[in-house]
């Protein structure tokens, strides 16, 4: 089976978990038998970001990214067999949605553009709202990483018989020993310290994890946060006064993150919503304790292993991040659950969910 994937987010300047669990399904799908994988993208003179170049071959048209954004939304060209050649099925995996004469399989990784459409710019309004037409339109099947994506895919009108939950998965990789130290000393991670990971933007509620941290009653605990900077969110005001107990590292490649993963004293991800929360099962295989967000999919993530909170209580959030701090025991019980827990999501479990799923939407074409 000949499947064409969309991997332009890989080049995006914010790629976010699109992009990692894009490369991470594409590489364990490079791992099965029967499958003829490539990429579609636009045309770039620049790598992807470190760890995000796709693992299959890339066919480029001779167009930039907007132009072919814009070209595939709303003139419905070029197909992407100008670029590939035949293909069985494509799977568009984030939101713009390619034309073809081929099945079509869109991922939908979550619909808070329309639950929170202030946190978003007009044109990223715009781009979403249409890949949600067009996906409704002409998706055979569509892809959702969590159950709670799939709920809202059915609220926003595709019908559940076309819906199929493909959750992600983590590759489980303790970091070795001597980066461990050579990030401790290239961070100084020399106190206890609170982690955020996540692209700095509205929904990942970084001012309330800002105000809880304020609360603790810890004044040798510091809160690192890692993620690029994002859009309609600036926390340089929120941090004023904490110059010596909070700093923020931007990107930072995924076995770097890793380390600041395991030897956090706590990870805060109180997200008002996701598709997933690959940072939350991330933490979670490193076997960090994690405070994240009850009524969310990242509540499916955690089960029983993570503390879960009302998002929009930073009482409830500042004293979840005390009990971590104040009882270690609880902290290390959470951390071997978490471990257990997130070795349940494997990306070869998501290949196999994905590869059923391009293969009953070849069968129904037929």
């Amino acid at each position: 089976m000949r499947v064409g994937v969309t991997v332009e987010q890989s080049w995006h300047v914010v790629p976010g978990g699109i992009a990692v669990a894009t490369v991470e399904l594409l590489r364990a799908l490079t791992a099965r038998d029967g499958l003829d994988l490539v990429g579609v993208s636009a045309w770039h003179r620049r790598p992807p970001a470190a760890g995000l170049a796709p693992p299959v071959p890339i066919r480029r048209f001779p167009l930039p990214r907007r132009i072919l954004y814009e070209s595939w939304q709303w003139l419905r060209t070029p197909s992407v067999e100008r670029a590939t050649g035949r293909v069985d099925v494509v799977h568009d995996t984030g939101y713009v949605v390619p034309p073809s004469k081929a099945p079509l399989v869109a991922t939908v990784h979550d619909l808070s553009f329309l639950t929170y459409p202030h946190h978003y710019t007009w044109h990223s309004r715009q781009v979403f709202r249409r890949g949600l037409e067009l996906t409704r339109r002409h998706a055979r099947l569509v892809m959702c990483p969590s159950v709670a994506t799939k709920a809202a895919c059915e609220d926003a009108g595709i019908g559940a018989e076309r819906l199929r939950v493909v959750p992600w998965g983590v590759r489980l990789r303790p970091p070795r020993p001597e980066l461990s130290d050579e990030v401790r000393r290239r961070y100084r991670l020399e106190r206890p310290y609170i982690l955020f990971v996540g692209t700095v933007e509205p929904r990942k509620n970084l001012h309330r994890v800002i105000e809880a941290f304020r609360a603790l009653d810890d004044a040798e605990v510091e809160l690192i946060l890692v993620g690029p900077k994002g859009w309609r969110e600036d926390v340089d005001d929120s941090l004023d006064g904490l110059s010596d107990r909070a700093r923020t590292f931007g990107y930072l490649p995924r076995d770097q993150l890793d380390v600041l993963y395991a030897q956090a004293a706590a990870v805060v991800y109180p997200s008002l919503a996701e598709g997933f929360g690959l940072p939350v099962l991330e933490a979670m295989a490193n076997g960090a304790a994690v405070v994240t967000a009850a009524g969310t999919a990242t509540e499916e993530v955690a089960g029983d292993a993570a503390l879960l909170v009302d998002p929009l209580d930073v009482d409830a959030i500042a004293e979840a991040l005390q009990r971590l701090i104040d009882d270690r025991a609880l902290a290390a019980a959470l951390g071997a659950a978490a471990r257990a827990r997130a070795s349940t999501f494997t990306w070869d479990r998501s290949a196999e969910l994905a590869v059923a799923v391009y293969a009953e939407a070849v069968e129904a074409s037929r």
